[in-house]
């Protein structure tokens, strides 16, 4: 039952607008979100949507009721991407059957995904089925659609048929039929009846992961999978179905039309939610430019999960994100001044009401933390915790790389500013450039003005390397 009176506001792409949200059971709160698809680590690109969905997460769990909120997010774990990086293995001398080095690369990859999200300070779902525990539902459903004449078996091949959804498909992405045909890159096949009809199920060689089904051995599409896992575990109806705005199209809209049609009705997700991309340092992150970046490798060069967060939530989920080292030096900077002023206080009995009324408002993070700036400018660090924690910051288990109770850089502060005074006397600046470099290397970032030295611990930070100093 719900806890506050506090509305939420969502945008919905079905409807393209924003409106007031209403579950179908207050009691009840259903919410899916596209997880990933497990054959590497998870890229900065792949973490926003988990931090973004993980805060409405936390906001439903505060108005109805922890209690009340079932959140689903799946893994794929039945891929060619999957299926290519474990023969790549077996070619390389790996042991073991394909079959056997597949799984061993979901396991590793689901745990490696499951600890880079817990270190952005992210709760885990409900539930996080993985698509190979539920391919009877997907067979199941599969049939359904043939019955029903929304699909058919075609060379081993089970297809939807587009044109028995026509006047349907493309209402999420606001495309017709005809332009989707005139704009895509489909794949031609022989056995299609529309270029535009998608798989369902597909046949698999001896040595790929196969199931048995009326079709023959094969594995199932990648869209099938979410309509099946959704319905088992949400129901046919449910509140909230969301994913980075690159699944729009074909994946949501693809969703859409089987689950529809298997229900027979307009029965499925009532909110579409979808997060923009991630862009780093105002670029496209791809390998090719060299801005490509796992999480993990954020957290192994020392920018805390905490950090990383932050400046996600500095950026409206329906807004393209940048990610800067100059934001994460500021996030960090503003981050250790919180963690200090909320030291050893207890948090107040709730977040504060402007910073809840900004996140009810479709999710409005960066409004959320400008109101936590005031509550800091204030004083005010029992209300900052309480805040930051329904966002999940400030929290215990994210504190750790803040923890430097006994750090004083004054004497080192003392040293650069006598060696600077020493400079200006002698024009010779190579012990003050020795200095910086030596502090720079340490994580720390050197500020020099007229009034003086200032050193700031960065990411990364690491106090041995001061030691010969």
């Amino acid at each position: 039952m719900m806890t506050t009176n506090t509305v939420i506001k969502l945008h919905n792409t079905k409807t393209r607008k924003k409106s007031e949200f209403i579950p179908i059971d207050a009691n009840n709160v259903r919410m899916y979100l596209c997880g990933p698809t497990v054959y590497d680590r998870a890229h900065l690109g792949n973490a926003r949507p988990v931090v973004v969905f993980d805060v409405l997460y936390r906001l439903l769990r505060q108005v109805f009721g922890p209690a009340h909120v079932t959140y689903v997010r799946n893994f794929t774990d039945v891929d060619d991407k999957i299926n290519a990086t474990a023969l790549a293995r077996k070619e390389a001398g790996a042991t073991g059957t394909l079959e056997q080095l597949i799984a061993e690369r979901t396991e590793e990859t689901i745990g490696w995904y499951l600890s880079d999200m817990g270190k952005l300070g992210a709760l885990e779902p409900d539930h996080m089925p993985r698509a190979t525990q539920y391919i009877g539902q997907m067979v199941a459903m599969i049939e359904d659609l043939i019955a029903k004449g929304h699909a058919y078996a075609a060379e081993g091949h089970v297809l939807f048929a587009v044109d028995s959804w026509k006047q349907h498909y493309g209402a999420l992405s606001g495309r017709s039929v005809d332009d989707m045909i005139a704009g895509a890159r489909v794949e031609v096949a022989p056995y299609k009846k529309n270029p535009m009809d998608f798989v369902l199920w597909k046949p698999s060689t001896d040595d790929m992961p196969g199931w048995d089904s009326p079709w023959g051995r094969g594995r199932p599409g990648w869209h099938i999978e979410c309509s099946a896992m959704s319905q088992e575990l949400l129901g046919a109806d449910f509140d909230i179905h969301g994913g980075g705005n690159d699944l729009m199209f074909p994946h949501h809209e693809n969703e859409i039309a089987q689950s529809c049609c298997a229900n027979g009705d307009d029965s499925f997700a009532r909110y579409w939610l979808h997060n923009e991309m991630l862009q780093v340092e105002g670029k496209k992150m791809s390998k090719s430019l060299g801005n490509f970046f796992t999480v993990h490798d954020l957290l192994e060069q020392g920018i805390p999960g905490e950090v990383i967060r932050f400046v996600f939530l500095q950026t409206h989920y329906r807004k393209p994100m940048d990610w800067t080292e100059k934001k994460a030096g500021e996030a960090e900077a503003t981050l250790r001044k919180w963690r200090a002023l909320t030291a050893g206080i207890e948090p107040a009995a709730t977040a504060a009401a402007a910073v809840l009324d900004a996140l009810a408002d479709d999710l409005n993070t960066a409004g959320a933390i400008a109101e936590m700036h005031k509550l800091a400018a204030a004083g005010d660090g029992s209300g900052l915790l309480a805040s930051a924690r329904l966002m999940g910051l400030l929290s215990d288990e994210l504190g750790d790389w803040a923890e430097q109770p006994d750090l004083d850089l004054s004497a080192y502060e003392a040293q650069l500013l006598a060696a600077r005074d020493a400079a200006m006397q002698s024009k010779d600046f190579s012990q003050v450039d020795r200095l910086k470099a030596a502090f720079v290397a340490a994580g720390l970032e050197v500020r020099m003005s007229k009034a003086g030295v200032e050193l700031v611990p960065g990411p990364g930070f690491d106090a041995a390397k001061l030691e010969a100093l």
